[in-house]
């Protein structure tokens, strides 16, 4: 991690977020998210992870969703009013689940629209532009490609790719390894790495595969049924015995199956 990482970039304070006036899905929600930090939302499906990240970059209104309670802070500002372009020009983006490119268009045509927004000129935009592919050499080889016939781990990297050409200071990443391979999930969470190492991007990532998260990430929150049940740094997370039982397949015993795991009486001792 950076050495500002003392400083808070992000500051979520007891959210609750309800969808069409009646389903609680987030129930008193909170975390940060420092600068220079790689930041791990862990849990499993249907645990409220999208919904954090989508009431961070305000993009629950579309969905008939609303934070009704607590604050959604970004450097020290109360941001939960905001547009998501509003949010796109103070530096945060959102790298939605699924990768979500525009198939019609070429690669490069993808990664030209994460620019949009920006009025610095057009050689800032080819020097980034440029960037992203020393990255994701890939992309650059697949770049008059139509988005729509290239493999998932490269519209992952588009996706990617098309954030970080709006300059952001923060990407809210949302699991970026669904569907992926095990070596694709690797490459795009070293990339994250460097982008975190080198860029100064800080991220905040949802993510399901809790053991390759824990692995890249400095500080990790779980959650389950919108509530925050365990925080801590990465490494402590990777060697909680709980957290090794019910998220890593692990135990005292040595590895458990996921189906033994899912059938065995859940200890919780964090919610004893």
């Amino acid at each position: 991690m950076r050495d500002d990482a003392d400083e808070t970039l992000l500051e979520i304070n007891n959210i609750e977020v309800i969808y069409n006036h009646v389903i609680l899905v987030l129930k008193g929600v909170s975390l940060k998210v420092p600068k220079g930090g790689i930041t791990a939302l862990l849990g499993g499906n249907g645990a409220g992870k999208t919904t954090t990240l989508k009431a961070i970059s305000n993009l629950l209104k579309s969905e008939r969703g609303e934070v009704t309670k607590g604050s959604i802070q970004y450097r020290g500002q109360r941001v939960q009013d905001l547009s998501p372009a509003d949010m796109v020009q103070r530096g945060v983006i959102q790298v939605m689940e699924g990768r979500h490119c525009f198939e019609h268009l070429t690669v490069e045509e993808n990664l030209l629209t994460g620019a949009y927004t920006r009025r610095d000129g057009g050689a800032a935009v080819a020097a980034d532009l440029e960037m992203v592919y020393q990255y994701f050499p890939r992309l650059r080889e697949r770049r008059k490609s139509q988005a729509g016939y290239t493999s998932g781990g490269e519209q992952q990297m588009c996706a990617i790719g098309r954030a970080l050409m709006s300059r952001p200071e923060t990407i809210l990443l949302d699991e970026p390894s669904m569907g992926l391979a095990p070596q694709l999930v690797e490459e795009i969470f070293g990339i994250v790495k460097d982008l975190n190492e080198r860029e100064a991007v800080s991220f905040l990532l949802a993510e399901q595969n809790t053991n390759v998260a824990l692995r890249f990430a400095h500080y990790g929150y779980i959650l389950e049924s919108g509530r925050v049940v365990m925080d801590g740094p990465a490494a402590d997370l990777r060697e909680n015995p709980d957290v090794k039982e019910f998220y890593l397949g692990m135990s005292d015993d040595g590895r458990k199956s996921f189906r033994d795991v899912r059938s065995y009486r859940r200890r919780k001792r964090w919610l004893a």
